[in-house]
């Protein structure tokens, strides 16, 4: 006897039309709800296979979050979403969001995300390593990994150019103020901040300068964290560096607080320069230089790179860098 969707209903305590929406990925029900009742009807052997014909007519697109340690809470990741949900809404499709965390089953969590028969996903894979990614190959719906790439594997990425951006920003410095440059490195890893790693330190070679003779100070990657991390650092009297380059604005901005709090003037005694260049960047106290990344436009990129695959079945996978480009402002 097969099972219906009144039967889940019921055994859920919920209404048949929860229900229905949620096996059949449609708005009006949580992502939480919906991947509840799709564990359910699995448990209970509720026939899929007349959702599954509809895989091929879905207009929604899964953009999946996968958190580790932080949660994407600063306006960088805001505005990735946004761009995307925008593009794809003026291609005639919706946006569903779904949150995974490196705590979850994965495998179980991929399972969730093929039985919500998205046409598309995009995975926001920031902080992912290789590891955490290979499950999500196995996703029969098409995927574009957004932020973050893995070589040798044959998936559609879109990503920063971050070596190359780290290059430009830390040349800058050298170039501006003559001396051996400082690195404000994130304490938290992340393959994006690795790239910036090699790019810092790339530049400090092209300059003949000793890799071994830049300070580094290794801050949380978030405003708060990096204040009080810096903080502490400037208190315990440890060197400190006449120029920094930071992994991202939000260690820059912390870091320029702590040495303001401490007497420092930025730029005369220590020049900074960040790295994303999120919108109240250009407010700080001062300015803050940094390394602008075109956001919407990753984003957009990844929509469209998505669509392209969906709509022309593409078998062959791309890798696209989006490059940046230097802001100079009063910090640096």
């Amino acid at each position: 006897m097969k099972v219906t969707a009144k039967q889940i209903a019921e055994a859920m305590g919920i209404s048949t039309a929860a229900v229905s929406m949620a096996l059949n990925n449609k708005p009006g029900v949580s992502e939480k709800l919906r991947r509840q009742v799709i564990s359910t009807a699995r448990s209970m052997g509720y026939d899929f296979t007349r959702i599954d014909a509809k895989r091929s007519a879905s207009k929604t697109v899964g953009f999946v979050f996968f958190h580790k340690n932080f949660v994407f809470d600063t306006p960088f990741f805001t505005e990735l979403a946004t761009s995307t949900e925008l593009y794809l809404k003026q291609s005639g499709y919706q946006l569903s969001v779904c949150h995974i965390h490196d705590l979850d089953n994965i495998d179980e969590q991929v399972r969730m995300l093929d039985s919500c028969h998205y046409a598309g996903i995009i995975l926001l894979g920031t902080t992912m390593f290789r590891e955490e990614f290979l499950p999500f190959m196995k996703l029969s719906a098409p995927l574009v990994l957004l932020d973050t790439r893995f070589p040798g594997l044959n998936v559609n990425s879109v990503s920063i150019a971050n070596q190359d951006g780290a290059f430009a920003a830390t040349d800058y410095l050298i170039s501006r103020w003559q001396a051996q440059p400082g690195y404000l490195q994130a304490s938290q890893s992340v393959a994006n901040f690795a790239q910036r790693e090699e790019g810092f330190f790339g530049a400090v070679r092209a300059h003949s300068m000793s890799v071994s003779k830049s300070i580094v100070h290794k801050l949380s990657p978030s405003l708060e964290g990096a204040c009080a991390d810096m903080l502490a650092i400037l208190k315990n009297g440890e060197p400190i560096a006449r120029c920094y380059f930071a992994d991202n604005d939000e260690i820059a901005l912390g870091a320029i607080r702590a040495f303001r709090e401490v007497g420092y003037r930025i730029p005369e005694d220590v020049a900074i320069i960040g790295f994303d260049n999120l919108s109240y960047s250009s407010i700080a106290q001062p300015p803050l230089s940094t390394y602008h990344i075109p956001k919407g436009f990753m984003g957009m990129c990844a929509a469209s790179l998505l669509l392209n695959v969906i709509q022309n079945k593409y078998k062959e996978t791309v890798n696209v860098q989006i490059n940046g480009k230097l802001i100079i402002r009063d910090s640096a």
